[in-house]
């Protein structure tokens, strides 16, 4: 009993130190919803009128969507469905693919699906710099109408900081974003009390009833005030993305324990301000802050939202390297920011095009209200798609029956479509942007997963059995010369194109042939055990297999020190030579894809990064061989 106590005396430290770190990452996009969530509801196109009744079935509203969405769907169902600890659309969707007895068609719409939600994640990291870092710093005109004219400006000036700092990587400054988040927090908890003291009578909210009676009263119009509504759960799906960072009990305990309460006591202030001074609905969250603390709070306010900002942009580099290892986006650069972290990259033209989406965004809208249209949209989709891949999750892989796993869909659909078709009459007022930036890398991906495939067919048919070549060697081959070719091959079974031209052209082969295939699985990470298989063949030949996960960082030199560890002698980079085929796309006469899609995959194929590059191949040691390929 003592050693148990003793445990459980160590581990709770330890769980209240990821828990706080998490804040900093997982809750900065909701723990910045509530500087315009309420705004939204009682102004623009569909503003709310304010009375005490509408106040508190819009409360009550805020309070079940957290509930059910954040809560019940995310952190107490979703967060089970991990991919070796790892979540995030990527993942799931991994998990969905694993169905047995799916056929052709279902997987590729799985696939599809998944592929479109990391497209709306995109648009979703766009959209949430602009409208937090505008909400927070449209605090100044709280304080004075003066400063009008300069939020563009300065939020313009804060959002190029940020993207500009993102090749100097967060290791340095990830350390501050939990203790800055930890009392942002506490900020809004503190605020929201000091309001509900004037009006308590707001805490009565949290009986369903006033939100069944809203929607009784309103009808048409309560329907459409979830399309503001919706802002509050707005970065929900975040903390299930995040999950590999700090696991599922970090992110639980940090959201029940702390997040949630403070969050939802902020708009139960913010409601009793509301009934105190109806005229606060201009922004209701800044005139919760006593005069004096205003500016500090804009400051603060602004460090949040810089927080939240970088959460997603680092989302959005996280998904852009799972996406390569997948297969569903060309090779691009990927640098590495922090020694100790490997999860910190920085992806240069991401970061250069986020930045550009992002600036046009605030000159294009000017204020968090016009962009209010564009945001709730993508985050509903984004969720409706999570709802439907975990489902398939919950009764193929956990073996759910039917009846449970239709109430599971039956609840969660039901609250998504709310939302989503609340969202969907804001698609001319800028709802329009992130469903085509979706679509746009949905086509981008799309296009290049099956441009690969059909590569792949084509090298699979003009490939010849290396068996059939290892037993023609024995009746005479080419003069072998000292040293190591490697050769890489996405067909172990078949001789490399790169070798057949190097024999037609140089007529050697080197004394010891390794056939490399590297190949990348769907779980997270693979262990260093795990990560090569070498199998002796007779001449001289080897061959070679090297497994990576969707979020390891593939170094081909580095894993080839392994091979001593497998019989086979070890490997000296001074002494060996990397072949690797260069084939160039031409379009076919008779093409699997549509020209413009032809089209698309030839620039990308030709824009992507070297296998040299991507693989960390020492460049003084490698041969490229040239091909034409007909798609």
């Amino acid at each position: 009993m003592v050693q148990s106590s003793n445990s459980v005396g160590r581990a709770s430290p330890r769980l209240v130190a990821t828990s706080v770190a998490a804040m900093g990452v997982v809750y900065g996009d909701i723990g910045t919803s509530p500087l315009y969530t309420m705004k939204e509801v009682f102004n623009g196109p569909h503003a709310v009128a304010v009375n005490p009744d509408n106040l508190l079935g819009i409360l009550s509203l805020i309070f079940w969507a957290l509930t059910i969405t954040v809560s019940l769907k995310y952190v107490m169902f979703i967060t089970r469905a991990d991919n070796r600890g790892e979540g995030g659309i990527m993942a799931l969707t991994s998990l969905a693919l694993r169905t047995q007895g799916a056929g052709p068609r279902m997987l590729w719409l799985m696939s599809g699906l998944g592929i479109f939600g990391a497209g709306l994640f995109y648009g979703d990291a766009v959209i949430t710099p602009a409208m937090s870092v505008l909400s927070a710093v449209e605090g100044l005109e709280v304080a004075t109408p003066m400063f009008k004219p300069y939020v563009v400006p300065i939020t313009v000036l804060v959002l190029c900081g940020l993207f500009l700092f993102q090749p100097r990587g967060t290791a340095s400054v990830a350390a501050l974003f939990g203790p800055v988040m930890l009392f942002w927090f506490g900020t809004l908890g503190a605020l929201g009390v000091w309001n509900i003291l004037k009006h308590p009578d707001v805490l009565a909210a949290i009986n369903p009833w006033y939100a069944a009676h809203f929607f009784l009263e309103n009808r048409t119009h309560a329907w459409l005030a979830l399309g503001a509504v919706v802002l509050a759960i707005t970065g929900g799906e975040a903390l299930y993305a995040d999950m590999g960072h700090f696991g599922r009990r970090s992110i639980k305990w940090a959201w029940l324990g702390y997040v949630f309460p403070c969050l939802y006591l902020n708009y139960l202030g913010q409601g009793a301000l509301i009934l105190d001074n109806p005229a606060a609905i201009k922004n209701p969250f800044f005139m919760l802050v006593p005069d004096g603390l205003l500016y500090p709070m804009v400051v603060l306010a602004t460090a949040a939202t810089v927080i939240a900002s970088q959460a997603v942009i680092s989302g959005a580099f996280s998904l852009t390297s799972q996406a390569m290892q997948l297969g569903y986006c060309p090779r691009i650069q990927v640098k590495f920011t922090s020694e100790r972290e490997k999860g910190q990259i920085y992806v240069p033209n991401i970061n250069w095009l986020l930045l550009l989406a992002v600036i046009i965004l605030v000159l294009g809208f000017k204020s968090s209200s016009n962009l209010a249209s564009a945001y709730g949209i993508a985050v509903t989709l984004t969720m409706m798609i999570d709802t439907l891949l975990a489902f398939i999750v919950v009764r193929a892989l956990w073996k759910w029956n039917w009846i449970q796993a239709g109430l599971f869909l039956a609840l969660f659909i039901a609250v998504d479509f709310a939302f989503f078709s609340a969202n969907l009459v804001k698609v001319l007022d800028g709802g329009w942007f992130p469903l085509i930036l979706g679509l746009g890398i949905f086509t981008l991906f799309a296009t290049w997963k099956r441009g690969r495939t059909l590569l792949y067919e084509r090298l699979q048919e003009e490939s010849m059995p290396l068996d059939a070549f290892l037993s023609s060697l024995k009746y005479g081959g080419p003069h072998r010369v000292a040293g190591t070719g490697i050769f890489m091959t996405t067909r172990p079974d078949g001789v490399p194109r790169a070798m057949l031209h190097n024999m037609l052209h140089n007529k050697v082969l080197h004394e010891r042939v390794v056939l490399l295939n590297v190949s990348m699985q769907d779980i997270p990470h693979v262990d260093d055990m795990e990560r090569m298989l070498v199998e002796p063949l007779s001449d001289g030949f080897y061959r070679v297999m090297l497994r990576y996960g969707f979020k390891d960082d593939p170094n081909i030199p580095l894993a080839l020190e392994l091979c001593a560890m497998h019989g086979m002698a070890p490997i000296e980079m001074m002494e060996t030579s990397f072949f690797l085929g260069r084939e160039t796309i031409v379009p076919n006469r008779v093409p699997a894809m549509t020209l413009w899609r032809q089209v698309l995959f030839m620039w990308m194929f030709r824009n992507a990064d070297t296998a040299t590059d991507f693989f960390k191949l020492p460049t003084n040691r490698v041969v490229e061989l040239g091909t034409q390929v007909e798609l």
